[in-house]
């Protein structure tokens, strides 16, 4: 996948783990490619699967900042794309949150066939307990109902020291507003290729521009 932006400084290396000594990123989207979707995904909750090469991607630039490692949580994680990946790069604990009960046994189901060991919570997102070193995920653009992506920054901000977040084209100047006083890092713009999953889709799949930010949350704690 080609971004379409430059990130604004450079990935730094990190001493590898074991686990994934030898993890590249298309490796890594090889096997995120096994990773299950929505069975019966729901338009209000704007269940979209995150393709393997996005979740690749934003996984690896995680990982070449150092951000891979202790605990990770993934804020909505679906079917668990992320925090899989995540487990495949090495990180000491990873845990994946999500309110469809549905979503969270495939993606225990999802766990043991990529053979990874994943915390899957079911619970709503503001009752999220607990810290991480890491919070990654793709949380809803807000498209079917504005404002659905508030709850996941605060929840990714008061949960995590570093988080990355997938959000729709356009949107830094909300996000550097909205997480006051944490602060955007890094953000660069990349492709999603958004498959046809609900009936008002016209295509079979449309590529579309979004953002990927790290973020730094100087809100409320020090892990």
């Amino acid at each position: 996948m080609q971004n379409k932006s430059k990130k604004h400084s450079s990935p730094t290396l990190r001493k590898e783990s074991p686990v994934s000594k030898e993890m590249k990123q298309r490796k890594l989207e090889m096997l995120l490619q096994k990773v299950r979707g929505f069975e019966d995904p729901d338009p209000a909750l704007e269940q979209y699967a995150t393709p393997a090469p996005l979740a690749a991607e934003l996984l690896h630039f995680a990982y070449m900042k150092g951000d891979i490692e202790g605990t990770v949580f993934d804020m909505g994680c679906g079917t668990g794309i992320l925090a899989i990946g995540a487990a495949l790069l090495g990180a000491t604990k990873v845990v994946g949150y999500d309110s469809d009960p549905e979503a969270i046994n495939v993606a225990r189901e999802n766990a043991v066939l990529m053979d990874v060991e994943v915390e899957f919570v079911n619970c709503p997102i503001e009752k999220v307990n607990g810290k991480a070193n890491t919070v990654v995920m793709n949380p809803p653009f807000g498209a079917q109902c504005k404002g659905n992506d508030r709850p996941f920054l605060s929840a990714a901000l008061n949960a995590g020291n570093t988080i990355y977040s997938i959000h729709n084209s356009g949107s830094f100047n909300f996000i550097r507003q909205y997480i006051k006083p944490s602060v955007v890092t890094e953000w660069y713009t990349t492709s999603f290729p958004l498959k046809r999953t609900f009936k008002f889709h016209k295509k079979d799949v449309e590529r579309i521009e979004v953002e990927i930010y790290r973020i730094n949350s100087l809100s409320h704690h020090n892990y």
